[in-house]
């Protein structure tokens, strides 16, 4: 049985050859991965992780870490041989590896973390206690002035409102 080789044997731009900008229109992109366009634009409709914004003119931006997932995707594709239901399945992999849960921050040095135990259960239960409470209901304090003993509203004196029986 064959071992298996790459497909394409030039190696694709490193990371740190993506100029420092902050989008990229898509003929940029290609030139950059070596990518046809129209290779791009398929490639947006089978991997949901690349999503380039598009302009007002409708020009597709991409941003560095779309240029990134493309030459993820090309590294996937052409040097290590995947399909691209293969490569999906890798790249949704990865992003579930990237979002697992963080350990707990507890020190290293410290041997019996009951100590530490303790003392955030007693400010998770003082942090309960005061948001129990019912809120302390500040003064309120009109915006307007203090009614006057006049009319309860004023209106200018050309300003009539409608009146039964009379006819405008």
């Amino acid at each position: 049985m064959a071992q298996h080789q790459p497909i394409r044997r030039n190696t694709p731009p490193s990371g740190s050859e993506i100029p420092d900008k902050l989008y990229f229109r898509i003929g940029e992109v290609s030139r950059l991965c070596d990518i046809p366009a129209y290779v791009l634009r398929f490639w947006e409709s089978e991997f949901p992780q690349l999503k380039p914004h598009k302009g007002g003119t409708g020009q597709r931006l991409y941003r560095r870490r779309d240029v990134e997932t493309v030459l993820h995707i090309k590294s996937l594709l052409y040097d290590e041989g995947y399909t691209i239901p293969g490569a999906r399945q890798v790249i949704k992999t990865e992003q579930r590896q990237k979002t697992s849960q963080l350990p707990l921050d507890i020190e290293a040095g410290a041997s019996d973390p009951t100590p530490q135990l303790r003392k955030l259960h007693k400010e998770m239960r003082d942090l309960i206690a005061h948001l129990s409470r019912p809120p302390a209901r500040p003064a309120i304090q009109s915006i307007r002035s203090p009614r006057s003993s006049g009319p309860a509203t004023r209106r200018p004196a050309g300003d009539k409102l409608f009146e039964p029986g009379s006819e405008n």
